[in-house]
């Protein structure tokens, strides 16, 4: 059998490790190598940043698993899986796009990867990446940070180049429906009726912004923005100040960055009588309340899929939940974290079914997948999308969390909410 030289790359990204035979990346198979040749996942992704390091911990933790049940059944013959991780940096501000397809390539070329499972993470990146992983013929399932709407457009508008790339997660498009849903609450519920929209100056955040803004506006509300702020902004108060003297009942936020929590904290600094609502980085991991000084109380943020908060959503969902702190000791971070776990499973029951790695036939039982996975029920569609649903027995569903006295309550969509959205109290008197 081939001998292999796995490498685990560290956060900052230079150490190598060499190790024969017996180690994967932060899994052990339970399967003799000398009988079975592993099958290698690589993973392109930011890890400096929550989009890529919760993925890493999540496909470490699917393909354990895995392992420790016996591994992957192909065909004939019983193999492990090996995750091979390399950072993409794509997330950085500056690093141009080259660097992570230099990664993508690297992995396939040199690590010998069967299948791609992460990213790369920001979209412009993802997308220069899906031509890469149809030159070299590899089937990829985007799991993280990758929500340009675009993504569905290349496979529908050229269907046999694309058709190694699947997305797991849920597109830009889905999440503004899932957010004007919100919004309908709050105007029923609350009279609100002004908004101020800021966002992050990248792709699928400003067409997030601008696609609320003018969806807003057509629902009847006063609309301000979008405002948009570079990768790394360090203040916000400009925008927040804008924010208050227009009125706005609601700020809506579209930023990924980690910078965010800064404007969360100068909001409440500035105990602005809005809520702050919208896909926000820093206000999605545990670690949040602490960070913030508790200072982003009331904050709501979408995670994306459900289970990146432990929540009820299938069978499957706590036992994830608990699986991941066991092993990470927090709990699901945030998103990229319940999709890219789900990832690895759904990639092993279409090998199953397909009873080869062969790519044809792994893309023709991806397509065919049906399965009950941590965020309700698990399909994709003509265009190789996640069909998404707010009702878990349909689709994949979303989550949104609002941080109340240290904890993050589920509090959208109704099939899974465990509380009511809550005003901050200077918003009531």
């Amino acid at each position: 059998m081939k001998k292999r030289i796995w490498k685990v790359l560290t956060v900052s990204g230079v150490v190598f490790l060499l190790v024969f035979s017996l180690f994967a990346i932060g899994c052990e198979p339970d399967v003799d190598e000398d009988l079975a040749e592993p099958i290698i996942i690589g993973a392109p992704l930011s890890t400096g940043f929550l989009y890529g390091w919760v993925a890493e911990r999540a496909i470490k933790l699917a393909v354990e698993e895995i392992n420790e049940a016996g591994g992957v059944n192909v065909g004939d013959e019983t193999r492990p899986l090996e995750a091979v991780i390399m950072d993409t940096r794509d997330l950085e501000a500056g690093v141009p796009v080259s660097e992570a397809l230099l990664v993508v390539e690297k992995l396939i070329l040199e690590e010998e990867a069967d299948f791609l499972i992460g990213g790369p993470v920001r979209s412009e990146a993802a997308l220069a990446a899906m031509d890469l992983v149809s030159r070299h013929e590899t089937v990829a399932i985007f799991s993280t940070g990758f929500l340009s709407p675009a993504f569905q457009q290349l496979v529908a508008e050229d269907y046999d180049t694309h058709k190694y790339s699947f997305r797991i997660t849920s597109a830009a498009p889905t999440m503004v429906g899932e957010m004007l849903a919100l919004f309908d609450s709050l105007e029923e519920e609350h009279g609100f009726s002004k908004t101020a929209v800021m966002v992050q100056d990248v792709a699928h955040a400003r067409a997030g912004g601008e696609i609320m803004a003018e969806q807003l506006g057509n629902r009847g509300w006063d609309v301000t923005g979008p405002e948009v702020y570079p990768t790394g902004t360090l203040d916000y108060s400009d925008g927040l100040f804008k924010a208050r003297d227009f009125g706005a009942e609601v700020i809506f936020i579209w930023m990924d960055m980690p910078e965010s929590v800064i404007l969360l904290k100068q909001h409440r600094e500035m105990q602005l009588p809005s809520l702050p609502l919208g896909f926000i980085n820093a206000a999605e991991q545990p670690g949040f309340w602490e960070a913030s000084e508790g200072e982003g109380e009331f904050a709501i943020a979408h995670l994306v899929n459900a289970a990146n908060a432990p929540v009820e959503v299938t069978a499957l969902s706590m036992p994830f939940a608990e699986a991941y702190e066991n092993k990470w000791g927090l709990e699901p971070e945030g998103y990229g974290t319940s999709s890219s776990y789900q990832a690895v499973y759904t990639l092993v029951d279409a090998i199953e079914r397909a009873g080869t790695i062969e790519p044809d036939a792994v893309i023709t039982a991806l397509e065919e997948t049906d399965m009950v996975g941590v965020y309700g029920r698990v399909r994709f569609d003509e265009n190789h999308q996640i069909i998404p649903s707010l009702e878990p027995e349909e689709g994949a569903i979303p989550q949104v969390i609002q941080w109340l006295d240290g904890r993050r309550e589920t509090v959208f969509p109704p099939a899974i909410a465990t509380s009511p959205i809550v005003l901050p109290p200077w918003m009531e008197e």
